[in-house]
């Protein structure tokens, strides 16, 4: 049995302010949940409707029917079992490889698909604007399918950040140099910006090289790439061995 106070702790948890206060955030599907119990973050509660996850005790796990699941959920559709954990503190940055920065990235789907971008690619950190969409809003959550726990992700303040490193900065804009006849660093800062309106202009002076993925339709008339797409294409090409 789900308690009302436990039902309004975690629909509250859908609000970035309320995760904010409690410190907690929710995930759901097996898959999700999974990857989390296998990494550093803290479980709190675990609410599920059939026999799953029989190593963690029942103190924090509850069987639930579906109706009473389908009232905490965040999802359309209730999936088995959803989990609150704790959110950790942030981890710094380090210097090497690739780091991505994102300048504020809006929809919580194309977040969570840069997450697991990188952790394909090896990715192992990406710096956030703090008007990037929060980490840990379900959506964003769901959309990593497990890659949250792989992935190094802090937000700074961005100008701040680039112009402190000693990396290349590459930004990606429609009119830069053409990807695939560059040839790009191991260590390196990829920037991608705002889905609408690209990378912010108090960051242009941060930027060392603008690279591009060049239109090869007959026409030449597709506005843009969704920002996930154009993520993987341009970390497919940093991964590329010359």
């Amino acid at each position: 049995m789900v308690t009302k106070n436990q039902i309004k702790l975690i629909t509250s948890l859908q609000q970035k302010k309320f995760r904010q206060i409690n410190q907690l955030f929710i995930a759901e599907g097996v898959k999700v949940i999974d990857e989390l119990l296998k990494s550093n973050y803290e479980l709190e509660y675990l609410y599920v409707t059939e026999s799953i996850f029989e190593n963690i005790g029942s103190s924090i796990k509850f069987t639930i029917n579906y109706d009473a699941l389908n009232k905490i959920s965040a999802l359309a559709t209730a999936n088995n079992c959803l989990a609150v954990f704790k959110i950790p503190e942030q981890k710094p940055i380090t210097t090497s490889g690739i780091t991505v920065a994102l300048d504020t990235i809006n929809d919580p789907g194309n977040f969570g698909t840069i997450i697991r971008l990188c952790d394909w690619y090896g990715i192992n950190q990406i710096v956030c604007s703090p008007q990037t969409v929060d980490l840990y809003n379900p959506k964003v959550i769901q959309a990593t399918m497990g890659s949250i726990s792989r992935v190094n992700i802090a937000y700074l303040n961005l100008h701040t950040f680039l112009k402190q490193s000693t990396l290349p900065v590459y930004g990606t804009f429609m009119d830069g140099e053409n990807v695939y006849k560059q040839k790009l660093p191991h260590n390196a800062i990829l920037l991608l910006g705002n889905e609408a309106n690209g990378i912010s202009d108090e960051l242009l002076d941060t930027i060392s090289n603008k690279i591009a993925i060049p239109r090869f339709g007959e026409l030449q008339k597709t506005e843009s790439l969704n920002v996930a797409t154009a993520t993987a294409i341009f970390l497919s090409e940093f991964k590329r061995e010359f």
